[in-house]
């Protein structure tokens, strides 16, 4: 039942101008409370994320000379211009980046506009579509490099086995018949891509999904009424109506996406030679191998500008969204042609940049989405012409025909690897060196779980991680309420301001914080211990979970918290007694995200933790290869045991994440 009460007098002049004081007009009506509230954040942020920022900068500016550091200004800037390795990291992360973005966009749209359409089952195919995205990169890393096998793996005896291996020869898709996937320095940038878009489908698909259900599907009618084909149905409304979603899910991807480090370095370690290493690879190389701190800074740092524009344009976009008329900012200032040639001219030029940086790459991609795109038109094609001949039912039955062998094959390829793990994890060492039992194992064996305890100090590196994760996101979730509340609700001067660096440091990469915290550990003698990581994995679970909170308070209705006001209530009583046990969707989906980020880092583990009493799992699990000798079947039980946690929690939780993340989305 709703009560409703009048309001009481004594509370508005609370929040009049003429009532505050002369620090409050200047500082904002709540200042004391939100900095008290705001203080452990902004702690961490400054201490965490802009001073290292800071601190590299200066670090770029000196050079190592024995155990002496000098000042040479900007020698280690001007070096990297004739700097070959260099030259071919940014290349390579370019070329890992567009790539990427471009199967992910078109394979994740099909994906998404399959699941859109269908009737049953859509939670359950959205679930399984889910789990690339949710086991860690370890794991995806782990798997892959054992399907690439050239000795152990499947994928050329699968593909040599249904004639598929021999045309992609013929074709000269592949050099030579069976292929050296990861050891080929033509086809080793290629897998590394494939495997980044095996992982980022889901993140895409299910954003892509959410943006198809906002679209207006009155429009659809009418477009309909007016005779528009689903082709053009499909271009003139469902494309327009995901353009914003498109444009930040592909920006958010491609900061992701162009400072990678942990997928390929567990793949293939930028091998062969450098065909697949990135600059952030060149970074790490220069500074923490070579101990040149400065050269190593300087390479992170000469990548800002290209960071800072996508960072920039990702801001203003998820920020515009809360505008009146946002959709139509900036596109008032170019002409109708000018907006119908602008995606011409940009697809245009990253061909070309695309044909100079991989020549050998870009044909074979073209033709691969090309006949991906072909077919997807070709089914489309063909229900429109049966529709429009009133051939009802045939044209049910082609798109029934073409999305069941579509989503079947989207389920093999997402599915495959990880059955992969599964398998391989209750074979033993005969059934995975002599090849038998390929598919299914004859008999079960637990033997790889044995080895993997008794043979490796599994057990530490697993509590290490729990310790470590829990820690770290309880640390997060207690700043990121405190200060996201405050930014929701409290009025002070330079909250707008902090709300946008808080965004910036969320889309900040690691690649910019991971030398300057490895000299700050050093130098506070943390370096090879768990408090290490706890301290600094804050830098990138922190700032999401305060923008994502500040969302969800803001969802919910400030009415509450002025009648507990008005019953005599302070106004951290409300925020603990009214507001928190409403937010506990929100907090359970930081909690979640938090939780499985932490679980899942592997950079700064690998840089901070050398010694196998502090390792984390995917640290542990990357130091039991030795050279060429992969423990395939231990590994693959250590990746089936680091997954189920992380899949349990995603299945237990999937409500409160749904719940908080859609709240927080739109409201943030």
């Amino acid at each position: 039942m709703t009560i409703l009460r009048p309001r009481p007098a004594p509370v508005a002049p609370a929040v009049t101008r003429a009532s505050l004081t002369s620090v409050q007009r200047l500082l904002g009506r709540d200042w004391r409370l939100a900095a008290v509230f705001m203080a452990p954040t902004v702690i961490l942020v400054a201490a965490l994320i802009l001073f290292p920022i800071v601190s590299s900068a200066i670090t770029s500016t000196t050079e190592r000379h024995g155990a002496e550091t000098v000042f040479v200004g900007a020698d280690n800037y001007t070096a990297l211009i004739g700097d070959e390795l260099f030259h071919t990291g940014v290349v390579n992360s370019f070329v890992f980046t567009a790539y990427a973005e471009i199967f992910k966009v078109v394979l994740g749209l099909i994906a998404a506009l399959m699941l859109h359409h269908m009737r049953r089952g859509k939670a359950i195919v959205a679930g399984v579509l889910l789990l690339p995205w949710v086991v860690p990169t370890v794991v995806t890393a782990f798997s892959w490099r054992s399907l690439f096998d050239p000795i152990f793996g499947s994928v050329n005896t699968l593909l040599t086995d249904s004639g598929i291996g021999p045309v992609l020869a013929s074709l000269h898709l592949v050099d030579a018949w069976p292929a050296g996937w990861l050891s080929d320095a033509s086809l080793a940038m290629p897998s590394v891509i494939l495997v980044n878009v095996w992982k980022g489908i889901p993140f895409f698909t299910v954003t892509f999904l959410a943006g198809l259900k906002a679209i207006d599907h009155g429009l659809h009618e009418a477009a309909m009424v007016d005779g528009a084909s689903p082709w053009q149905r499909f271009v003139h409304v469902t494309l327009p109506g995901l353009r914003y979603v498109m444009i930040v899910t592909v920006l958010l991807s491609s900061i992701w996406t162009f400072n990678n480090f942990d997928l390929i370095w567990l793949m293939t370690q930028g091998g062969p030679g450098d065909a697949t290493a990135p600059y952030v690879m060149v970074a790490y190389s220069k500074a923490i191998q070579q101990l040149q701190f400065g050269a190593g800074a300087a390479v992170t740092l000469v990548m800002v500008p290209i960071i800072g524009i996508l960072v920039v344009i990702l801001v203003r976009m998820m920020r515009r969204s809360d505008a009146p008329g946002a959709g139509d900012l900036g596109r008032s200032r170019l002409t109708p042609a000018q907006r119908k040639a602008l995606p011409w001219v940009a697809v245009a030029v990253a061909t070309a940049a695309l044909a100079w940086a991989s020549p050998q790459i870009i044909w074979k991609a073209a033709l691969v989405l090309g006949v991906c795109v072909v077919l997807a038109a070709g089914v489309g094609r063909a229900i429109s012409t049966f529709a429009a001949r009133g051939r009802e039912r045939a044209a049910r039955t082609v798109n029934g025909v073409g999305s069941g062998v579509a989503l079947i094959g989207l389920l093999l390829f997402v599915l495959g690897p990880l059955y992969w793990i599964v398998v391989t994890a209750f074979k033993s060492d005969t059934q995975i060196t002599m090849r038998t039992s390929d598919l299914w194992p004859t008999p079960w064996s637990m033997e790889q779980f044995t080895d993997l305890f008794t043979s490796q100090p599994f057990g530490t590196w697993y509590l290490n991680t729990i310790l470590v994760s829990v820690a770290s996101t309880v640390i997060a979730l207690i700043c990121a309420a405190l200060s996201g509340y405050a930014l929701a609700r409290l009025k002070f001067r330079g909250s707008e301001s902090f709300t946008v660096t808080i965004l910036l440091t969320y889309v900040m990469p690691g690649a910019l914080l991971f030398i300057p915290l490895y000299q700050l550990m050093s130098g506070i003698g943390l370096n090879d211990s768990l408090w290490s990581l706890v301290i600094t994995y804050p830098t990138f679970t922190l700032p999401f979970a305060t923008w994502l909170l500040v969302g969800y308070f803001k969802s919910i209705p400030a009415d509450l918290e002025e009648a507990a006001l008005t019953d005599g209530c302070t106004r951290f009583q409300a925020f603990y007694r009214i507001v928190l046990p409403l937010a506990k969707p929100g907090l359970l989906a930081v909690a979640l995200f938090t939780l499985t980020n932490a679980w899942n880092e592997f950079l700064f583990a690998f840089v901070f933790i050398t010694k196998d009493g502090y390792k984390t799992l995917p640290v542990g699990m990357q130091s039991m290869i030795f050279g060429d000798v992969v423990p395939q079947g231990q590994l693959a039980a250590a990746s089936l045991l680091i997954s189920i946690p992380v899949v349990l929690m995603y299945a237990f939780g999937q409500r409160f994440l749904t719940e908080g993340l859609t709240a927080g989305a739109v409201k943030g």
